[in-house]
């Protein structure tokens, strides 16, 4: 199983890299470190495995993340030709969008189309979930332009709520309160995070600006 991941910048250091790579060790991971077209900024440049000619399914993931417990329940999940799996966004509890951003896995040659609209021009996609007021830039919504253009011809399926959250180390109580409680609703399970996860989380993803795992 290839799983790519991308670190563009300075934001995140090599100490993402070593984490993924000790966690992921029985995989195949692979690393962006530069943009794969000058047009292509950072994190859009999870679009490149959409691109590649190989017959088997692959992993898309961010780096901001902390695995645990049975993680590997997520990059081993079956995936059938004209699926597309993705980690659910139920903390934003929107009506519109549903996947998050954070992982995903897909058979690339299923996903070549999605490639192909992006890169027709990638400035107007990469700024399009902002100028609509779907997200917040300056660089942002590239789940959003996946979720869209997955539901053009694939069939869409989210793992497990229980199996993912967002998280802060920061300590605004208000925020963790309220996200147990929408955890609760969203998978079943009684709490999200007292003293620790839940052991059905297997996915934390640290997606506030400046805001780190590590």
């Amino acid at each position: 199983m290839k799983v790519f991941c991308v670190r563009i910048g300075t934001k995140y250091g090599e100490e993402y890299e070593d984490y993924i790579e000790e966690k992921l060790s029985d995989y195949d991971v692979h690393w962006i470190r530069q943009p794969f077209d000058n047009r292509v900024e950072l994190q859009w440049n999870k679009m490149l495995p959409m691109n590649l000619d190989i017959d088997d399914p692959v992993c898309v993931m961010d780096i901001d993340v902390i695995l645990m417990n049975d993680f590997k329940l997520i990059f081993d999940y079956p995936i059938q030709r004209g699926e597309f799996i993705g980690a659910p966004d139920w903390w934003q509890n929107r009506d519109d969008y549903h996947l998050n951003g954070g992982f995903f896995k897909y058979y690339p040659k299923d996903c070549k189309y999605i490639f192909d609209k992006f890169m027709k021009d990638p400035k107007y996609w990469q700024q399009y979930y902002i100028n609509n007021g779907t997200t917040i830039g300056p660089v942002n919504g590239e789940q959003y332009f996946v979720e869209d253009s997955v539901n053009e011809q694939l069939t869409l399926k989210l793992l497990p709520n229980a199996w993912f959250t967002r998280w802060t180390n920061a300590g605004d109580h208000t925020w963790k309160s309220n996200i147990n409680k929408l955890y609760k609703e969203k998978s079943g399970n009684e709490y999200l995070n007292i003293d620790e996860f839940h052991p059905d989380i297997k996915f934390v993803h640290y997606t506030f600006a400046m805001n780190k795992p590590r």
